[in-house]
């Protein structure tokens, strides 16, 4: 019993960052996504994305730099996924730095993202 709740609890989490690749999916399919380090800190000093998310195994450097810009700009920052599965979703090889320029959109992902 113990176990098939802890399973449950995983696929929970599971589906939480699928939905939330998924909306990253869909903003790509819009063109509401730029992705990439040079062009995601571009973005935040124009302050024209409304999030930056950065995925997990991206090194502690970039995180440290995005968290601290994003903070400064006062655009939200998240981290999940990794590159590989951010990759995948967005059709971008081995990137890690996204940034969203659709509001609403960006609201969705942070809402699935809280909601873990």
């Amino acid at each position: 019993r113990k176990n098939a709740l802890m399973n449950c609890l995983r696929n929970c989490l599971h589906m939480k960052k699928n939905k939330a690749e998924t909306y990253l999916g869909f903003g790509r399919k819009a063109g509401k996504v730029v992705s990439g380090y040079h062009k995601c800190l571009y973005m935040i000093t124009k302050k024209s994305v409304k999030l930056i998310i950065l995925a997990d195994d991206v090194s502690q450097n970039t995180k440290d730099k995005f968290f601290h810009q994003c903070k400064k700009a006062g655009i939200p920052c998240v981290s999940f996924g990794t590159i590989e599965s951010l990759s995948q979703v967005t059709s971008n090889e081995g990137r890690g730095v996204y940034g969203l320029t659709d509001g609403g959109l960006a609201q969705a992902i942070i809402k699935e993202i809280d909601n873990d």
